[in-house]
Order: C-alpha cells, then structure tokens, then sequence
C-alpha cells in the first residue's frame, strides 16, 4: 500500500546564506524523498526560512532594512543553492507569514485551554540605551569563574566555566556599550515539567512508528532520556518549564491578549513546517501533485506519515517541545525524527569563523558538478547521528574512481558498438536476460531498497558500486573490443554490449535518488521514460533503439578543490573618473575593524600540488610563528629571496582551513586593475626600523 508521507528539514535561519551544513541535510532529505516517489509513494516535501527574533532585528537595523526586507533579501537568493544541487522541496515558505501566525497563535490557544500556560516575573538585563532586554548573546563581561574577559552571558570560552548572564562581572551590552541594568517583567511558560508532558514524552520517545520501527534513533532515545528518565525531574535534571515569550521591541509573533509579548522564536519556527504546508496546499501546488484534500483534512489523516530531517543540535527541541505542543493542542505528532551529525572538514567542525566551511555557491560559481557532492556526502551518510569530513582528497578519488571509473565506464565501453555496429539497437531475450550479472543486479532490487529507506546511503552505495565491479570485470573478460575484430563473432559482441546497457540501466536506476541530472540524462540517453523501481523486475525488449552516446560527466580536478578553498572576491568595485576603480565606502570605524600588522619572513618556499600558492612562516611579535598561504607564485619564482623581508599582515583575519593546512592572516600585495594585460603581483614594502608586531595604522 502506498505510503503517505510529509517530509520538512530543519528551517535555517534567515540572517545569512546556507552553508555546506544546509546542503548536507537537505541532500540527505532530497534522497529520500526521490527513493520514496520512486517506489510510488506520495511526499509533500516543505522546507521555509525561520525569520523571526532578536538577531534578525538588529541585524535589519544595521542595515537600514526592516527586518522584512532583510528577511527577503536573504530569501531572494535561497532559490540558486536548491536548484544547483536539485533539492526538489514542494514549496518554500516563511515563518513571518500569516499561515504562522493563525497556526501558532492557535496552538497556544489550545494549549493554554489545556492550563498548561503559566506567567512568571523574571529578572533579566536591559539596555537603557537600546531600550529592550538583552538575549544572552548580546551581553558580555568578566567570567565569575576565572576573570577572563570579553566572555558571553552563558559560558566562558577560556575556562569552560556555564553561568548565567546575571553572574558576570562588569557586564556591558555588545549593542552600545552600556551597562545593562537589571529589570523584571512578565513571562509566559509552557509547562513543560507537567506531570502529564512528562508522561506523554516518555512514551512518545519510546515509542515506535507504524511500520514497528522506533520513532527515535537509539542515541537520539538515550539523550532524551537524560531528561525523561527515572530519577531526572527529582534531581534537578529533568524537563523545566520553557520560556515562550519575549518582550518588545521584538520581530516575532504577538502573543494573544498579551500586549507587548511576542512568542519566542523557537515556539513559532517548528510551527513554520505547518505553516508551509498549509501555504502549499491553500495556493494550489499539491492539489497539481494529484491530493485533492484540504490542509485541516491532510493533517488529521491518521494514515500521513510526519518526518522531520534535522541536526543533532537541535534534539532537544524538536524530540520534547515540538510533539508536546502538538499533542496537548489536539494535533498529530511526529512519526519520526531522523537526526543527522555535523559536517567537518579535514577531520575540523565547520566554522564560518575559523575559516573552516566550504560555500554551496562557491562550489557552484567554479563549475563543479553538484552531483559530486550529492554523491560524496551520500556514500558517507548513514542511520546514525555520526558526523561525517570532507577531506578534499578523498573527494577526489571516491568521485573518480567510483562515479566515472566504475558507473560511467559502463556506458562508454559499450554504447559505440551499438550505435556503429547494430543502428543503435539493443539485443534482448533469454540470452542477455539469463547473464549472471544481471541476475545479480536485479537480486539487490530489495537489498539496495532496503537501505535507502533506512537512510543507510554509504551501504547502499557500496553495494552498487560492488555490482558495477562485477559488470565491469564482465567487460573486461568479454573484451569487446577484440571481439569487434572478429565478423564471425559480431553477434556475441551484441550481446556483450547489450548486457553492458542493460546493466548501466539497472545502476542508473539504483543510483537515480542520489543523481537525479546524471540519471534523467541516461534516461534520454537509453530512451526510456522516467524510471521507477520496480523497473528492476523488467528488461528492455529486443531490438529497443537507443540514442547516441554523449558523455555523462567529467572527473574531478585537483586544481578545482583548490579553487574552492581560495577566498573569492566578495567586494563590487565602484568605478571613479579617470578610470579608477575603488571598493564600496568604508567609514574609519571599518578601517579600525582590520588590525594591520608588521611581520617578517621567517621561510618561504613552494607548495607541492599548487600552482598559485607560496607558504609563508611569519614572525608577527607574538612569541610564535605562524602559517599563511599567499596567491604569489606567478611572481616570486624564488621564494627563498624574500626570507628576511617585512610585510604588511592583515592579522585579524580569521584563519581559514586550505587543502594544504591553515592559514593564519592575508599578506598585502598590489597589483594592476586589468591584470590579463598588465600582469604583475607586488608585495607591499616595510619602511627601514620597523619591527615584527607593530601596528599599521
């Protein structure tokens, strides 16, 4: 029996572009839902940008935007990513909405029916500058523990020390500077620690689905019950009663009856996955998707399956709040939470920061074939909450050797036979039917199934790639090409190349969920309308005419990953009479953001792999060395000259993760606006007398 399922990811947050964290869930998500459709089920995939809180409203006001400008200048560009790495979501949405704002004021309605809403006085820091209470993020001070400063308001970046913002030292807000002052106002709880959420979320987490599969993954359950279990509310570490409010000014939802109270972003975000749904359904798009059902009629549909894609740092949330809320409010609950790990890079956590993540849009921008990395992160991803690498490297030679060197191979070897020998047409029938690899291939039909369903990527792309080993040792023991020489064997040729074909189909087939360009391109290619999978059960009849051959895709260059490693230009040029060109206005509180400084060359010398790269040891007065890659090979053939020499070190840059290591700043050079036709790169000089460490200003 078909399934009916409604499919969400985690909502990112709409103050920035996503990153390569994004892209993991969303193509683990996509995955899923491509292997769903083709078994014939029917998925209403949704995804929205969370839009509200305190962070996008001050983050508007620096801008001059309101924070609904804001919020659609960064939705403006969320359509390029989803359609370079073909996530296929249903529809898009917002928070900020008014879907949102009918479902979540409505849930609390319920919710507070059900007398699980209380009010408590807290007190908290304010800005008397800002006028408005300050989230934690906003407030630093000295740490109560060790005395560290420029600490946040909840934990100590030196120390480890946790504390609340309320127990720092000389506090100041970040916003203006000003000493917050401590203030009270009214809140409003969802009860979570009630006796009957307790006992509710014991079971639900517990508890399995309809196909008899636990709702959470075993290591999802465990953590849960760090909250749920035996013995947690009566040591303190048990559920506590959630904080859904915040006061005004805020960009958010108002809470009903309740002047000046917005619901806290968390309360209204997961609500955001209904909200999307309903905008879904009410503009029209899943009725064209054949559901001729309204919203309300959907969701109360006992037989829809509910499952939410999302990241290990938001359990807590999404395995106690969110199911809590919807039951007490009379509405179904998550089936399940499938919690992915984080994405590293080189074995390092991805960190905007530390210069540590890769861009999506970068990647796009150079070329390179989304479905490498739909490919790559698939074969690492598995059922577990397990954080997977990109090592760059790797990237390289799992791409090659096993989408171009196993899988496309195939095609290559045999489709010129056909098309030159045989008009184009393939030979069927119980000879190449009966062919032992085939009967493999279509032997794994439930195995390979199996594993996608269970979102077991890496075993199941192990598995195909096992069974592309076998047709390609088939190839190369039937050697078509020698067999091409012989007249008197053309017909066993035909069949070698037909079972090759043929084979490649069954594979395109198996890997259509995780390269759905690659396979609809075989699919022109071979003639056949779009594959499903019980197409593995089926062959392709005698004498069925395919097309020419063009290739499927191109190997992974080495020079590739370097270039997405390397910091793009990000800044417009404005241009300035006289032909002159100079970057966007900059205020001298800008200039002041760049800590320039005076380092000397320790060493320098060439980098085995690159091209463009010379590595530096620079000495910047700090007891220390450090490392940094510079773009200047074209012109300094002779690196070790500049041992020895002084330059100007942009040292507040933060480190960035490169194939070849860290690097720890950006040295200056200049060069020619038309650097094609008046090439030439030139380090900036240090005046005689200056000293390593000393600040340029």
């Amino acid at each position: 029996m078909s399934r009916q399922l409604f499919v969400t990811t985690a909502l990112p947050y709409a103050n920035a572009p996503f990153h390569i964290g994004h892209m993991m869930e969303y193509i683990q998500a996509d995955i899923w839902v491509r292997f769903q459709r083709m078994r014939g089920n029917t998925v209403h995939f949704v995804g929205a940008d969370d839009a509200h809180g305190a962070p996008i409203m001050i983050a508007a006001e620096k801008a001059g935007q309101t924070p609904q400008e804001f919020v659609a200048a960064i939705a403006a560009g969320r359509q390029q990513y989803l359609d370079g790495f073909h996530i296929a979501f249903d529809h898009w949405h917002s928070t900020d909405s008014a879907e949102n704002v009918e479902l979540a004021q409505g849930i609390y309605r319920e919710l507070r029916k059900r007398e699980l809403i209380s009010t408590q006085v807290i007190e908290q820091f304010f800005d008397p500058v800002k006028n408005m209470f300050l989230p934690d993020r906003y407030i630093k001070g000295e740490c109560p523990s060790c005395g560290a400063k420029d600490q946040y308001g909840d934990s100590c970046e030196v120390c480890g020390a946790v504390y609340g913002p309320t127990q720092l030292k000389n506090p100041y807000s970040t916003l203006t500077g000003a000493t917050p002052e401590l203030r009270t106002s009214e809140h409003y709880f969802f009860q979570l620690s009630d006796a009957r959420c307790v006992d509710f979320l014991r079971g639900w987490t517990a508890g399995r689905n309809r196909h008899g599969e636990p709702r959470l993954q075993p290591e999802v359950y465990a953590k849960t019950q760090e909250w749920l279990g035996e013995g947690a509310q009566a040591s303190g570490k048990g559920l506590a009663d959630w904080d859904i409010s915040r006061d005004a000014p805020y960009f958010g939802i108002p809470i009903p009856d309740a002047p000046g109270k917005y619901f806290y972003v968390w309360l209204d975000a997961p609500v955001g996955y209904l909200a999307s749904l309903k905008s879904y359904f009410d503009s029209g798009k899943a009725a064209l998707r054949g559901e001729p059902r309204s919203f309300d009629a959907y969701v109360a549909d006992p037989g829809v399956e509910q499952v939410h894609f999302i990241g290990k740092d938001i359990v807590y949330f999404h395995a106690l709040f969110w199911p809590a809320m919807l039951h007490f409010a009379g509405r179904k609950v998550p089936d399940n939470l499938y919690v992915h790990g984080f994405i590293t890079v080189s074995g390092e956590k991805m960190s905007k920061s530390r210069g540590t993540g890769i861009s999506p849009l970068r990647y796009l921008e150079l070329g390179m074939n989304a479905e490498w990395l739909r490919y790559y992160i698939a074969a690492k991803l598995n059922a577990h909450v397990e954080d997977i690498d990109f090592n760059p490297d790797d990237f390289v030679a799992r791409v090659n050797s096993d989408l171009i060197g196993k899988y496309v191979n195939i095609a290559s070897r045999a489709a010129g036979f056909i098309a030159r020998r045989f008009d184009g047409k393939l030979r069927g029938g119980s000879e190449v039917d009966g062919a032992t690899e085939l009967q493999s291939l279509r032997g794994a039909a439930d195995e390979i199934a199996q594993l996608y369903d269970g979102r077991e990527y890496g075993k199941a792309l192990r598995r195909i790639m096992e069974l592309a080993d076998g047709i390609n040792a088939y190839v190369d023991r039937e050697k078509p090409w020698d067999l091409a020489k012989d007249a008197a064997r053309a017909e066993h040729l035909h069949v070698v190349c037909s079972v090759s074909l043929e084979a490649f189909r069954l594979l395109t087939l198996y890997l259509k969920p995780v390269l759905p360009q690659v396979s609809a391109q075989v699919e022109s290619f071979l003639n056949l309308r779009p594959l499903v999978w019980h197409d593995a059960r089926a062959s392709l009849p005698d004498g069925h005419a395919i097309r020419p051959y063009a290739h499927l895709m191109q190997r992974v260059e080495a020079k590739q990953l370097d270039a997405l490693f390397e910091p793009p230009a990000t800044e417009t040029p404005v241009a300035l009479p006289g032909g002159v060109e100079v970057a966007p206005s900059i205020t001298i509180d800008d200039f002041a953001k760049l800590d320039l400084r005076i380092a000397q060359v320790i060493d320098c010398g060439f980098i085995d792999g690159s091209d463009k790269l010379l590595r530096f040891t620079l000495d910047v007065g700090e007891g220390r060395h450090r490392n940094v890659f510079s773009g200047i090979k074209s012109a300094y053939q002779r690196p070790q000259d500049l041992i020895g020499r002084h330059v100007v070190l942009v040292a507040n840059l933060a480190p960035r993760k490169m194939k070849f290591g860290v690097s720890e700043g950006m040295i200056l050079s200049a060069s020619h606006a038309d650097e094609k036709n008046q090439p030439g790169i030139f380090l900036l000089d240090v005046d005689s007398g200056a000293l390593p460490g000393m600040r340029v200003k």
